[in-house]
């Protein structure tokens, strides 16, 4: 019993000690994908030359940060986000003729070690450190659900169950946070910032896009419409890509058809999907009273002046 009156004690005076190193905030922004649907007029470049801004969505966000030293801490964060794109919005005509769309809500759930790369505790140079600047890098871990959606008869219809390219992927991946950020600390108790997150994913169907088409007959009524919109293209479009392309045939090269498109191009599976979002964040310090905290860090929470003391010599 003694032993666990002790344990209990030693835990309550830790969280005491570590309060300062806490802070818990908030953060909004734009959330926008890298992947097979939409973009320019290339097939696919990487990194945001092949974003469409028009397409930019949301990304809210809660997290908690620990500070294990000057220049290390750990962010743990929930997000939730949505990407979006469409085949329409391209130059590509092939995306044009393809004509495909989607959106996906993605819940993100990560943990991420981050670096400070550049510390100024007095920004200003004023002496009454009131305000310190932190800049700083980060990569880690982390684990997401997404559910790529498309817009069928005014409403939104789930992909993954109807299996459009005959793969049943999982709605439950991991990703793998990297990026850059940095934050200003306002009279030693808020936190204000800006953060990049770029998203390294493991699957290839955020947009439930990524091999060939596949044989309507062995899809559901439903299934079979959402994997091949070509044909939902007017006459008028059809004609203007044709006239762009010259080429009578374009439209032969889509759709599920072993003879004359033997390679039933849908997607690029040789590129996983990324997404990234760009944000503001606030937080909010807690600090401690722990005479660890005081001994290190309270000259430069406490709002009071030290007393100059008077040297006394010893008397022999």
């Amino acid at each position: 019993m003694r032993f666990k009156i002790l344990i209990f004690f030693i835990f309550i005076s830790g969280l005491v000690i570590a309060q300062y190193r806490w802070d818990y905030g908030g953060q909004l922004g734009a959330s926008n994908y890298l992947g097979d649907i939409g973009g320019k007029s290339q097939t696919r470049r990487d990194f945001v030359a092949d974003m469409k801004l028009g397409q930019t969505r949301w990304d809210p966000a809660i997290f908690v940060r620990y500070k294990f030293s000057p220049r290390l801490s750990l962010r743990g964060q929930f997000s939730y986000l949505r990407i979006q794109g469409a085949d329409s919005l391209s130059t590509n005509p092939a995306r044009n003729a393809r004509n495909l769309s989607f959106r996906n809500d993605i819940f993100e759930l990560s943990a991420t070690p981050q670096l400070t790369i550049y510390e100024n505790q007095d920004l200003g140079s004023s002496y009454r450190f009131k305000m310190s600047f932190n800049f700083y890098v980060f990569a880690g871990v982390g684990f997401m659900h997404h559910n790529p959606q498309a817009k069928y008869e005014d409403q939104w219809v789930s992909l993954q169950p109807l299996h459009t390219e005959g793969v049943n992927y999982s709605l439950w991946q991991f990703v793998v946070p990297v990026g850059t950020g940095f934050y200003f600390t306002v009279k030693k108790k808020h936190r204000i910032g800006f953060e990049f997150n770029w998203r390294i994913c493991f699957t290839d169907y955020l947009d439930d896009v990524s091999k060939k088409y596949v044989n309507p007959s062995t899809l559901s009524a439903e299934g079979a419409v959402l994997a091949n919109r070509t044909n939902e293209l007017t006459a008028a479009d059809k004609a203007k890509l044709i006239k762009e392309t010259n080429n009578p045939s374009f439209f032969s090269n889509f759709g599920y058809d072993p003879i004359h498109n033997p390679q039933d191009k849908r997607g690029q599976s040789n590129h996983n999907d990324t997404y990234m979002s760009a944000t503001i964040n606030y937080s909010y310090v807690i600090r401690g009273h722990g005479s660890f905290y005081r001994s290190r860090y309270g000259s430069f929470f406490s709002k009071k002046k030290k007393k100059n003391s008077r040297k006394v010599r010893a008397k022999f």
